[in-house]
């Protein structure tokens, strides 16, 4: 098979040699150029037809983000993952260059303390991603299960003949989230009748942004997690990075509650914690959404809403940036319905309202008597 052709651009010298020699120690990806301003990129684009590009945000001349607009405008598929830094100025900068079109991105080592670490961070975190975006993702196997929950079954139960009352949505989302929120959670309604919590796969600081720029976007408030904060129609709950989110009873609210228990599925946040913990209070009236991402985070806890009664909503391959999280739901026969990006608000407003009483659409005029 032929070998995945990748660009490094970087305007640090030792950056671009430390991905560089990660990169090419790996037997199935070969760095065929690399170039320290998004311009000189440009102009070698045609000459080395890479596969993929790591294109770095803060450069000379042409940064990452005016790079990716004229990148876009000619290689419009072309898998870019960006290389930002782990600061709130990285974050912003991130999430804009994924609502331009990049693919994914990698945060920088920083402080780890040797040229070893560093590349030990680099090869874990970025050439997975090289992997999932060029089509070349291995099939993992089964993520473990602690003792407490059963393993997710290959076959799921029985379904009742018509959708239950749902009082809780929980999703689960990676790579190809943040652009994938952006058009979910706008698109639903004012009245949408359901409280919301989100794990998407992020840093710290990363995820506050998410929070902020989906509420600026949103008729729903969407706020980072925190601990203590309720669970309520109108407001979406994202987990914050670094922290694992669950959900617990505290008389006759649920609350946020946060912790930083192990990594589950490599992930800290993970999707597998926040729906068990809404199995564990909702039972059969909860409906989880897994949307695109790489791995398999969220497959067990897809299979504890379907064993409790629940539903469970999966993102379609051709609308998914990377179909490992949704892939797996659906592979394992969890999912009640597989739906492309653009169709889910509907389906997600339309089993919200099962069992709800339709709101009117105005104050009702009363009747003028005959004269």
């Amino acid at each position: 098979m032929r070998k995945i052709r990748v660009m490094v651009v970087d305007d640090a010298v030792v950056v671009r040699r430390i991905v560089t020699d990660v990169l090419s120690a790996d037997p199935d990806i070969e760095v065929v150029g690399t170039a320290p301003n998004g311009r000189l990129a440009l102009g070698k684009l045609a000459q080395l037809a890479p596969d993929l590009i790591t294109l770095d945000i803060e450069m000379p001349e042409m940064d990452g983000l005016e790079t990716l607009v004229e990148l876009r405008k000619s290689h419009p598929r072309l898998p870019v993952i960006m290389f930002s830094t782990l600061t709130e100025r990285g974050a912003s900068a991130t999430l804009e260059a994924l609502a331009r079109g990049a693919s994914d991105y990698v945060t920088k080592p920083a402080n780890v303390g040797s040229v070893t670490l560093a590349k030990e961070r680099i090869r874990d975190e970025l050439i997975p991603r090289i992997r999932a975006l060029s089509g070349r993702v291995a099939m993992l196997p089964r993520p473990a299960v602690r003792a407490a929950p059963k393993p997710a079954s290959a076959t799921a139960p029985s379904r009742p003949a018509l959708p239950l009352r749902v009082d809780v949505l929980v999703i689960g989302v990676s790579t190809g989230g943040p652009n994938a929120l952006a058009e979910l959670i706008p698109g639903l309604p004012e009245d949408f009748p359901l409280p919301i919590a989100i794990v998407q796969h992020m840093p710290p600081v990363f995820t506050r942004f998410l929070a902020d720029r989906l509420s600026a976007t949103s008729k729903l408030r969407v706020r980072e997690g925190e601990e203590g904060g309720v669970l309520e129609p109108g407001v979406v709950w994202v987990a914050p990075g670094n922290y694992h989110m669950i959900l617990r009873r505290d008389a006759d609210r649920v609350r946020v509650s946060l912790n930083q228990a192990s990594p589950e599925n490599s992930c800290r946040p993970a999707v597998d914690p926040l729906f068990r913990s809404a199995v564990d209070l909702y039972g059969n009236r909860t409906l989880g959404l897994i949307l695109t991402g790489m791995g398999q985070d969220g497959l067990i806890g897809s299979g504890a809403i379907r064993r409790a009664g629940g539903q469970v909503l999966a993102q379609d391959e051709a609308s998914s940036v990377v179909w490992g999280m949704p892939g797996a739901v659906v592979g394992a026969g969890l999912a009640d319905q597989v739906l492309p990006l653009d169709r889910i608000v509907v389906e997600l407003v339309q089993r919200a309202g099962v069992g709800r009483l339709p709101r009117l659409p105005g104050p009702v005029k009363p009747a003028t008597s005959p004269h």
